[in-house]
């Protein structure tokens, strides 16, 4: 049984697999965005887009003295648009450095992607008061499944957008019995991923 798994920080050299899926990159329009999470239609293009519907979870912590809920992760599942489940999203340790960070794990090939943050936002003008922001971010590693699926594994960038809900509690946190107590909040957003554009698409 093969696997294959890159790091983009440590091999970019490395070329990933081409992605093979129902879903043609010509169909798919991301909404209107701010700007700093736009991405160049020249370097990159959709490929891959999907509802996600689940919960962000928190814990009540004190930092610097101060009561706080710290997001430990979401946990979610996506949907495409006939309402098939065609992923998974949590929070899992990296592969070669153990952080712990976003994931997203194909649910039929099992191929996988996890990233890092690169810029967020909560511009009114696109995202609701009572949501999480809008987010940005970068493919760190991706990941062939157990039986050399690959159908995630061109991801190089992801937008979190269209959120709905999800923020911390208001209340729960500010006292020392509250230390400990977790929160699952739920939300939905979509996920867009996409991969280099050009002959070389696949190629970082």
């Amino acid at each position: 049984m093969k696997t294959h798994m890159i790091s983009l920080a440590l091999a970019a050299a490395i070329a990933a697999p081409q992605i093979a899926d129902a879903q043609s990159p010509r169909k798919i329009v991301p909404p209107p965005m701010p700007a700093e999470l736009e991405l160049s239609p020249d370097e990159f293009t959709p490929f891959f887009v999907a509802h996600a519907v689940g919960t962000q979870g928190f814990m009540c912590v004190v930092i610097n003295g101060a009561y706080k809920w710290q997001t430990f992760g979401p946990q979610a599942t996506l949907f495409d648009g006939d309402g098939r489940q065609v992923a998974t999203h949590f929070l899992s340790p990296q592969p070669f450095d153990q952080v712990l960070s976003p994931t997203w794990q194909h649910s039929r090939d099992t191929s996988a992607v996890w990233a890092a943050v690169l810029k967020m936002s909560s511009d009114a003008n696109y995202v609701a008061p009572d949501a999480i922001p809008w987010l940005l971010l970068e493919a760190t590693v991706v990941a062939d499944g157990p039986d050399g699926g690959d159908k995630l594994t061109a991801t190089r960038r992801i937008q979190r957008l269209n959120t709905v809900e999800g923020k911390a509690p208001g209340t729960g946190c500010s006292i020392p019995d509250n230390i400990g107590k977790r929160a699952l909040v739920p939300y939905e957003a979509d996920y867009y991923f996409y991969k280099k554009k050009g002959r070389l698409a696949d190629e970082d």
